[in-house]
Parts: structure tokens; sequence; C-alpha cells
């Protein structure tokens, strides 16, 4: 009763403290270890006591399950190698770094030195990702953070446990060299046969009770086996996560990803909040043991922060030359543009670390010398980066004047998708009523048809002008439906409540309602950001009636596509697309020069970027853009 009600406790102060740190717009890790720190210096709050193999084993598998799952694997590899610079020898790089200044300035062994650097080496994902999110940072640095997040942690632990064996006299390069390929190969074989399996579970049942159910236990599936065959269920977890979260439309039902997506928001949000809050909560016996050693204090307190200063200084260090110096070879050079100064300072200065550094310093064996002291260093690093980088880094953005995806240009992207996505189930339709014609009424045809037109209208009436005296047609039945369906589950309570009928009936109709309701055409970003964020042209370098009098946007013909060169058997560049007539074509960089032939036989005068990210638009007849 007492493990209970102390759990219970645990989860509802760490969601309310988080539901805060949210509405004052503040760092959630942060806030919740700032709390945890008070916490435990609090008389009436019992010490808490957290081991590693409770947050390693469960703990550590669905955090990063679910990260995984929703990063795109796509992205990913596109990315790996900025991904691999920072996950293995960033990760190598600190640890022998921190080791040297550890063992600089602490009387240790400098195997036990390493240890502690392996330990602080990896930063965290759930720390990454939550100020990445809040801040609002260009997407390709947020998939490359959490992608070093994913996979530096399999890379500390294995040096980590060489280290803890060179402690012990048990050290060979060779040894090191096999364990660290074995752990890598093992635990992405592991993790790949893994996602096979629950792929092939889930295409033969579509519950989604069921397939949730394999959901929460695949993380668990992953690491389990891994570590046992000495791998590493790190890198188990990670492969298994993004394969699952890649198949998923093609091995689940919709509805199993809807209700997956759901509960694992829930998982993470109770799991990341607690595991900040009980962070926090360890300092009081952490700092206590270390105080009581022979280890002078102001030697202890020093020693602290040189480790602090080492680790923030070597990802610095390490992350402008891992960056530039690869493109100093022609055949990267040449296809690759080099990243701006201005994000790469940004991905070297995001390196909060998190529950695994904790975690990974309750595995230091208790023999270390000063082994109380590396555990107090590990926890300084981790609270440290939280407060100077973690509130540090959303001025840094700002600064920099980075600029998170623009909710206007993903609501012209959104809408050009489901465009063509709506050309290709018209296509299909078509397809059938030709050959079922008998079959195939004309009422079911034209409804099909209609609705198609009405969800990607929606999508272009949002992106149309901020008046507030008129409302779109998918807006106006937006609002009008859902006052229609309140009106429906009034009516059906109503009935419930008169006891006339069964609860297995009325519980049907209230699905229908829900679903309904929850399936109304809305854009995944709020309209009002939109039309704050509405696609506003530029300042133009000197007056030109036919900018000022175009529109900001228009329905593509082909959305995503140049027709001509796709006819011509041609490849694009870029895309443009003509403000009077929609028209998308190749750019000038490309060899159809479409979007040029266009203005030549329209002389329409006026087209736009398509790109993503890009808004410009650019006047034929006045050579101006705006």
């Amino acid at each position: 009763m007492h493990l209970a009600s102390g759990l219970v406790l645990l989860v509802a102060s760490a969601a309310a403290i988080a539901v805060l740190a949210r509405r004052f717009r503040l760092s959630e890790p942060l806030v919740l270890t700032a709390a945890g720190i008070l916490g435990s210096y609090l008389p009436f709050i019992p010490d808490v006591k957290i081991s590693s193999e409770l947050v390693l084993v469960g703990l550590l598998p669905p955090l990063l399950y679910s990260t995984a799952i929703r990063s795109s694997l796509v992205d990913f590899r596109a990315n790996r190698r900025a991904i691999g610079l920072l996950s293995v020898g960033l990760v190598i790089f600190t640890s022998f770094g921190v080791g040297l200044v550890a063992w600089l300035v602490l009387p240790i062994p400098f195997a036990a030195a390493v240890a502690l650097g392996a330990v602080v080496a990896p930063p965290d994902a759930v720390a990454a990702s939550a100020v990445a999110q809040r801040v609002g940072m260009p997407r390709r640095i947020i998939t490359i953070l959490e992608g070093e997040s994913l996979l530096n942690d399999a890379t500390a632990l294995v040096a980590l446990r060489t280290a803890i064996a060179a402690t012990a006299g048990v050290f060979s390069i060779w040894d090191v060299g096999l364990r660290f390929v074995w752990s890598s190969a093992g635990g992405a074989l592991v993790g790949a046969a893994v996602a096979i399996g629950v792929g092939f579970l889930r295409r033969r049942f579509t519950d989604p009770v069921l397939d949730t159910t394999l959901s929460f236990l695949a993380p668990f599936a992953a690491y389990i086996p891994a570590e046992k065959l000495d791998a590493s269920g790190v890198l188990a977890v990670v492969v298994a996560g993004l394969i699952l979260g890649h198949r998923a439309p093609v091995w689940q039902s919709a509805a199993s990803r809807i209700a997956e997506r759901t509960n694992w928001q829930t998982v993470d949000f109770v799991l990341e909040s607690s595991v900040f809050l009980l962070i926090g909560l360890q300092v009081r016996g952490i700092v206590e043991a270390a105080w009581d050693t022979d280890l002078g204090h102001a030697q202890l307190i020093g020693a602290c922060v040189a480790i602090l200063a080492a680790t923030i200084v070597l990802r610095i260090i390490w992350v402008f030359p891992a960056t530039y110096l690869p493109r100093l070879i022609p055949r990267i050079r040449n296809a690759e543009t080099a990243p701006p100064r201005s994000n790469v300072a940004v991905v070297s200065w995001a390196g909060m670390r998190g529950v695994v550094t904790l975690a990974a310093a309750f595995v230091l064996p208790a023999d270390l010398p000063y082994q109380k002291v590396l555990v107090l260093a590990a926890f300084v690093v981790t609270a440290g980066t939280l407060l100077l980088q973690g509130t540090t880094l959303p001025m840094l953005v700002r600064l920099l004047k980075l600029r998170g995806p623009s909710h206007a240009e993903d609501a012209l992207q959104l809408a050009g998708l489901l465009q063509q996505t709506a050309q290709a189930g018209r296509a299909v339709l078509d397809e059938v009523v030709a050959q079922d014609k008998p079959t195939v009424t004309a009422e079911v045809v034209e409804q099909l048809r209609r609705r198609l037109d009405e969800r990607t209208n929606a999508a272009w009436e949002r992106l149309g002008p901020n008046e507030s005296d008129q409302l779109t047609p998918s807006e106006l039945y937006r609002r009008l439906r859902l006052k229609m369906l309140a009106a429906e589950r009034t009516e059906l309570l109503r009935v419930r409540d008169t006891g006339t009928l069964d609860h297995e009936v009325l519980q049907a109709v209230m699905n229908l309602l829900d679903l309904e309701e929850s399936t109304i055409d809305r854009l995944s970003t709020a309209e009002d950001e939109v039309q704050q964020e509405h696609l506003v042209p530029t300042r133009t370098a000197g007056e030109c009636e036919h900018l000022e009098n175009a529109p900001i946007t228009q329905r593509p013909d082909t959305p995503g596509q140049c027709s001509e060169c796709l006819a011509e058997g041609l490849r694009w560049v870029h895309l443009r697309m003509c403000l009077t007539c929609g028209h998308v074509a190749c750019c000038d960089s490309s060899v159809g020069l479409h979007a040029d032939k266009h203005f030549a036989a329209t002389q329409h005068p006026v087209m736009r970027s398509v790109e993503p990210g890009e808004a410009w638009r650019w006047c034929y007849l006045d050579e101006l853009l705006g």
C-alpha cells in the first residue's frame, strides 16, 4: 500500500508540475528537476532511491521506443552521417576528454575517469525533444538531435562497460573492438527481427486493443533478448521502433494507428514527467554521500564544475569540425550544401543530459575510488546542462534568428498533398466505374467525388485571406456540424436516462457520434496560427502592381510535379507555380525551363516558389522579388 500511494503521489505531482510548466511556457525537464531538488530537502518527503536497473530496463526502453516510432526513417537516413558523428564519434570523444579532465582534478585511476566520461557523454532524447519543440527549431536540427539521442546511449553504455572492465584489469583493444561491433550489429539484428515479428502478428489481426498491447510489449521484447546476448538493448529498441513506425501504414489498421498514437502520448507524458522529478529527488542523498568523503569540499566543488565545463565545451569543439571537415571531400561537397553556422551553433549548444546519465552513474561499481563523488559529478552535469543550456537555448535560437517550421507553408504543402492524393483516389474510382458500370450507381460515385472535392477545397480555403466577417464553406460546415453533433449527443443522453434502451445500443450510437466528431476535416495546424502567419509577401524592392494585386497562393494544377518534364522525360530541380492559373513548372536551374516558357506563352506576370519553407514570389514583367 505504501508503494502504491507513493507511485500515485509521484505521478500526480509530476503531471501537475508539467502542466504548470506548459502553461507558463517553461522547460518541463528543468522545472520538474528543480521541483524534485526542492522536494528532496523537504522533511515530510521520504528519501527516494532509484536503481540503474529500474531506469535502464523499466523506463528507458519505452521512452526510446515512443520517440523512435514517431521519427522519420527517411529523414534519419538523410542525416545519417551527422547523426553517426554525434552519436558515436562525439560520445567517444567526450568519454576520453571528460575522463582526462576528471583524472587531472580527482585522485582516481584513468579508467575510472573514462567511465565517468562515458556516463556523462550522451545527451538525453527527452530533454532535447522537449526544448527543441518548445523553441521552434528548424526540422533538420530536431531530426539530428533526436537521432543523436536515440543512438548515443548505446555507444555510451558500451564505453562504460569497457571502462569498468579496464578498472578491474580486464582490457584488450581487440575485445573492445569486437564488443562494439557485436553490440551494434547484434542490437540491430535483434531489433529488426522483433520488428518483423511484430509486423507479422499485426497483419493477422486488426483489433486496436490487441495491437496496442503488442506495441507496449515491443520495446521490452527488443531490449531484454539483446541484453541477454550481450548486444545493445538500446539499439535494438531504436531499430525496432524506427522500422515499426515506418511500416505502420502498411502493417496496422487506421484504428490501431490512432489508438497507438494516443496511448503512447499518454505513456510519454507520465514517464517523462516522473523521470525528471525522480532525478531531482535524488539530490539530497547524492550530495550528502559525496560531502562526507575525505575529499576537500573546495576540491569537490571545483572538480564538479570542471567536469561540467568540459562536457559542454567538448561538444562545441567537436561539432563544428565534424560538420565542415567532411565537406572538404569533393564528393560530399558537390552533393550537399553546408549548413549555416547558426544551425551548427544550436546543435553544439543543445547537449542537455537526462535520466540515462544518472542511471549510468549508479552502474559504477561501489568499490571504485570516490564512487560517490563520481555520482555527484554526473548529477551536476545533468542538472547543470538542463539549467545552463536548457534555459539559454531559446535565447540563442532567437539571437541567431532561426525560425521553426512555418505553419502557413505547412498548410500550403498539406493542401497540395491532399489534392495530389485526391487525384489518385479519383483515378481509382474512375477505373472501377469503367470496369463495373452495372453495379456502381451514379449517386454513389457522385457522393464519393463530392467528398474528395470537399476535403481538398477545405484545405485550400484555409489559405485564403483572414476575413473575420466571412466564413469559408468548409469552416461553416464544420461549425454547424459540431453544433448538430452536440444536440444529437444531448438527445442520446436524454434517451439513456429514461432507461428504455439497452446500454450496448446506446454505446454504439455514442461511438458513431464520437467517431464523426473526431474525423471532421480540420488542419493539424490551428486556424488561428495559419491566419496569424498568413502567406504575406515580403516588401518589394520597388513599386510593382503585379505583386500587389497577385494572390498569395493558387490552386496548383499538378501538385508536386512538373507535367512538362514528365512528358519530356526530364528531371526538375525546383518547382514554381503561376499565381494566375496555378500551373506548376520547373525553375531556371532545370533543363526544361518550363516556368519561363509558361510566362512566355501566357504573359501571366507573377509566379511563386512551391518548395518547402519558401514563400517568395517573382514578377517577370518588373523583375522584382516579393
